[in-house]
């Protein structure tokens, strides 16, 4: 048995010591447990007090030997070398002080109605053993009453080797809970920072207003499942939420204003815009309410290197900014590098200057409600297929396509009302220069602008020639009855479409019913009064999009007609 002990210790020995000298390949980073980021779910064997004091000491209670504690004013700085789960709890208010703390083992960091300013650095800074300080574990950050946090424009007293990044900063985990609410200011760097991942549960209030850095940043990455966090964020080419992996949205109230313009980034050596929200592998909504809004020149909503994944939630995005003609970084709503995919969430974007919804992939509509306006492009862009089988799905341009795919286009199901300006831009677009092709397969269509030349369309498609600006029309398709509103402004025909004949009214009287789209379309309305409007068969536009089809334009598509190729 003893052999087996000193076995153990050695292998746990060896553990250690590789955590440690390997610290800056980041080995500590883990995969979130959700057991192990509730905190009640972890037994704490001693709480340790700090109370700051205007005008005089902090003072320290509740510590042992394990403990190495060094207050200098309201500056506190304590090494714990014991292996107990510790609270330490926070309380009093200084201009001038911090709370620092060096531990390689789980912990909780308890603001009691707490008011830090640090001058020189971070108010807040969680490192890991002093021997190896980037390497950090866990700390619930647990938030009661009223607390306010701030750092200074200047970060002087950083010691060589250690990092310190906000006004709160950990080199390891932070999980927010409590139920109170927490103000950061940041002058100096990011408002709150961490070198692991972040994650705020629970129903604390917490406002993040940086001039300097990012609002809040998880290096691996970033989880928002309760809670209300609001995020400010002016500094060029900052971002209010930014995670080099994913950020995950699941519950919670989230809303942030960036006002920062893009910029040359020397580190990066290339130009950088600002962002609402920026993942570096996927970001994911599928819960809780999200609202950003970005003015900044060349700044987007949501930027993603990865996919995007919509499946629940609210998210709405606004970005009122110009394009940024140096390094020609573009005013987008939501951009994404990989495919796209919605299935439940309800997703709203205004974009003033640029694509709406952009993917460099795939885009995919199964369910929820999607709703994008540009002013100045695409309102949704696909590089590669654009494909419908749900939901509800609008796209409106004043000066561009509602619907757009550089691949193929499929509209199999789901309620579309789709917008797109005059001649050679249409409603709804397939890339038909490089052989792609728009397929009308199901679905209720309203296409304000057309269909793209060459469509296959084995459900018929209908036109009215004309159409009035500002006026209600009602949709009627079998049993089902839409009514939308026609833009103020929008190319022609204005074409329709649905599993049965449809029948379409002008100048109608709507009331009740389920509005989607800013308002624009209705259903489950009660409808009264109009004129009825002559519909003729139609099979597509002779010179949407810009160019020549393979089989030298028309309404027929390369194979004959029909339906979808094998396999879509």
């Amino acid at each position: 048995m003893e052999i087996k002990n000193v076995l153990c210790k050695l292998v746990l020995t060896v553990a250690l010591f590789s955590m440690i000298s390997c610290a800056k390949d980041k080995i500590t980073r883990i995969t979130p447990d959700d057991s192990e980021d509730y905190i009640e779910n972890t037994a704490f064997d001693r709480t340790v007090y700090v109370d700051f004091s205007e005008g005089g000491s902090a003072a320290v209670g509740g510590t042992n030997s394990d403990f190495t504690v060094s207050v200098s004013g309201n500056g506190v700085t304590i090494v714990y070398a014991g292996g107990e789960n510790v609270k330490y709890e926070l309380s009093g208010s200084t201009a001038n002080g911090f709370f620092k703390l060096y531990s390689y083992h789980k912990q909780a960091v308890v603001l009691n109605g707490v008011d830090i300013t640090n001058p020189n650095g971070a108010a807040i800074n969680i490192q890991g053993p002093q021997s190896a300080p980037s390497v950090g574990r866990r700390t619930f950050l647990v938030v009661n009453g009223t607390n306010t946090l701030k750092d200074g424009t200047a970060y002087s007293s950083t010691p060589d080797g250690e990092d310190e990044k906000g006004v709160i900063f950990s080199e390891g985990q932070i999980i927010f809970s409590g139920a109170g609410t927490l103000n950061v200011t940041a002058v100096g760097k990011a408002g709150i920072n961490s070198d692991s991942y972040l994650r705020f549960m629970d129903s604390p209030e917490i406002t993040v207003t940086s001039s300097a850095g990012h609002g809040v940043r998880g290096d691996d990455y970033l989880i928002i499942s309760g809670g209300t966090l609001n995020v400010e964020v002016s500094a060029a080419m900052k971002k209010g939420i930014k995670s080099d992996g994913y950020v995950s949205i699941t519950g919670g109230t989230t809303n942030i204003n960036v006002t920062g313009s893009a910029g040359y980034d020397s580190e990066a050596q290339d130009y950088s815009g600002s962002a609402g929200v920026r993942a570096g592998t996927y970001f994911s909504i599928s819960g809780g309410t999200v609202e950003i809004a970005n003015s900044g020149a060349g700044g987007k909503g949501v930027s993603c290197d990865g996919e995007g994944r919509f499946n629940g939630g609210t998210l709405k995005v606004t970005t009122t900014g110009s394009n940024y003609t140096s390094g020609d970084v573009s005013a987008k709503g939501i951009k994404c590098d990989g495919d796209m995919t919605f299935s439940g969430a309800n997703v709203s974007v205004n974009c003033k200057a640029h694509e709406g919804i952009e993917s460099k992939g795939n885009i995919t509509i199964t369910g929820g409600v999607v709703y994008s306006y540009s002013a100045a492009n695409d309102a949704i862009n696909s590089a590669g297929d654009f494909t419908i089988s749900g939901g509800y799905v609008c796209g409106h341009a004043t000066s561009n396509d509602g619907l757009d795919a550089n691949g193929d286009c499929y509209i199999n199901g789901g309620v579309v009302y789709a917008i797109g300006s005059n001649s050679p831009e249409v409603a709804i677009d397939a890339n038909t220069e490089e052989n792609h092709t728009l397929y009308v397969n199901g679905g209720v269509i309203i296409a304000i602008g057309g269909l793209e030349r060459g469509a296959s369309l084995s459900q018929a498609c209908y036109s009215a020639s004309s159409w009035s600006s500002g006026t209600w029309y009602s949709l009627t398709v079998g049993s089902s009855v839409y009514a939308f509103k026609a833009p103020s402004s929008g190319g022609t025909p204005l074409v329709v479409s649905g599993s049965s004949t449809p029948a379409l009214a002008s100048g109608v009287t709507v009331s009740d019913g389920t509005y989607y789209f800013d308002n624009t379309l209705v259903t489950g309305a009660s409808v009264s009064g109009g004129t009825a409007v002559s519909l003729s068969s139609y099979s597509g536009e002779s010179g949407g999009g810009g160019g020549t089809p393979p089989n030298g334009g028309g309404g027929t598509p390369p194979n004959g007609g029909g339906g979808a190729p094998p396999g879509h």
